[in-house]
């Protein structure tokens, strides 16, 4: 009778972490590591029945070959890093599944990982992937001086910053129009027939805060409105915080009739506000939200493209590490304002 084993049996001889080797395969085979490489390779010169012994052994050890052993030879680990803001954030869904689709497209393998907006976390991230080798890196950066990476920069890792520029370095970066989508959104309010319009935003050291603060303000010096103190509000994009600036800018004697929102956590924390005060007030949000359209009325918002901004980086990217990409560039992707009646709503007085 053939020997059993029992699942115990087997797990108790379990070496978790020793993988099979070729070596192990061409024991098992009765063959030479050559005859083994050649198979595993899809190279010629091994007989169907040499090669069937081969590929037994290999299915029954759950041999895999070494990728980045024989990519290593070459020079390349055949994979890139990705450093995100924040990993849950809806707006990074698309931009990561754009990068990751790019980098299989040039047989490489992506690594992800979040910096949760803190630069010495950005900055230990970064490093721990050039450590590991990463041939490229994509970068949302979360400070603002990334001279820690001109080393790296000078050691041949290629490296595109992406919805925010880099910090006193020169390098590629692609961006959203993050000026010009605030002021027309702005502007699409103040046509409606608003004049005390808030904005609430994210801290004030990040670049898209200050741009859309930037666009929102000139687009009011545009139409000769003075803004007033009470009605901006940046910081952190705590619900705690952005509800409480929200309800300080809807009440006084003077309350504003329309905000405008800084990005998509701010403008989910908002609707909420407004979905408890009965006097209406108007809306347009920076970045697309899910069910946006579903809502009554329907949430107008300035839509970043956030797959092309992940594709363009990371096209960019293996331009670099194939050498067609020399001086570093600043690409500028144009905003969508789309309208579905939050924004196109008049002043309630």
């Amino acid at each position: 009778m053939p020997e059993t084993h029992s699942r115990a049996d087997r797990l108790s001889t379990t070496r978790y972490g020793n993988r099979p080797t070729m070596k192990d395969v061409a024991a098992r085979a009765g063959v030479g590591l050559k005859t083994v490489s050649r198979v595993v390779n899809g190279e010629a010169g091994v007989t169907a029945e040499t090669e069937h012994r081969v590929r037994e052994a290999i299915e029954a050890l759950g041999f895999r070959r070494n990728d980045s052993a024989r990519v290593l030879r070459k020079g390349r680990t055949a994979s890139i890093g990705l450093v995100l803001e924040d990993l849950a954030d809806p707006f990074y869904g698309p931009l990561s599944r754009a990068v990751e689709e790019v980098a299989r497209a040039n047989g490489a393998l992506l690594i992800n990982g979040s910096s949760a907006e803190d630069p010495e976390r950005e900055q230990e991230l970064v490093l721990a992937l050039c450590a590991r080798r990463v041939d490229g890196l994509v970068v949302i950066p979360a400070g603002d001086d990334h001279r820690y990476l001109e080393p790296e920069l000078k050691a041949g890792v290629a490296t595109v910053f992406v919805d925010r520029p880099a910090g006193r370095i020169d390098a590629d970066v692609v961006l959203s129009d993050n000026f010009g989508g605030a002021r027309d959104a702005v502007a699409h309010l103040i046509a409606h027939g608003h004049r005390r319009i808030g904005f609430v935003g994210d801290m004030p050291r990040i670049h898209t805060a200050a741009e859309r603060l930037r666009g929102y303000r000139a687009a009011m010096e545009d139409a000769g409105i003075e803004v007033a103190d009470a009605w901006t509000s940046l910081g952190v994009t705590d619900p705690q915080r952005v509800r409480r600036a929200a309800e300080e800018m809807l009440s006084g004697p003077s309350p504003v009739t329309a905000i405008f929102t800084g990005n998509n956590r701010v403008t989910v924390t908002v609707i909420r506000v407004l979905a408890e005060h009965t006097r209406r007030v108007a809306l347009v949000g920076f970045d697309d939200i899910e069910l946006a359209d579903l809502l009554q009325p329907g949430v107008t918002v300035v839509a970043q493209d956030a797959a092309t901004l992940g594709r363009t980086a990371a096209e960019r990217l293996f331009r670099q590490l194939d050498g067609t990409l020399l001086t570093p560039e600043r690409i500028e992707l144009p905003t969508r304002l789309i309208t579905r009646g939050s924004g196109e709503l008049p002043p309630a007085d």
